[in-house]
């Protein structure tokens, strides 16, 4: 799937595409103005895509010290760039994973 893809799934589709990540999907909620569901649905994974989209979480949530956590949990520096730009850069980076 492409970024493009995957940012117009989050304006057109009811729910996120079953065959991406558990982070992806999260990333997918919240740019659906789903904060807690996205929190929610990444629960406590610790993979490092996981908490590095946790830290974003976080950070967005206003929380540092817990974003901080989970950006060295994910092996990320800390991310000082606009929000949105930040959902973008990570959302990229994880659908080359795939």
């Amino acid at each position: 799937m492409t970024f493009d893809e995957f940012l117009q799934s989050t304006q057109t589709a009811d729910s996120p595409p079953s065959a991406l990540s558990i982070a992806l999907r999260a990333l997918w909620y919240d740019k659906r103005n789903g904060w807690k569901q996205a929190h929610d649905f990444l629960g406590d994974g610790t993979d490092p895509e996981s908490a590095w989209v946790h830290a974003y979480l976080h950070r967005r949530e206003g929380d540092l010290s817990n974003a901080r956590y989970w950006y060295d949990r994910a092996n990320q520096p800390e991310c000082t760039a606009d929000l949105d730009q930040e959902w973008q850069q990570i959302a990229q980076a994880l659908l080359q994973l795939t």
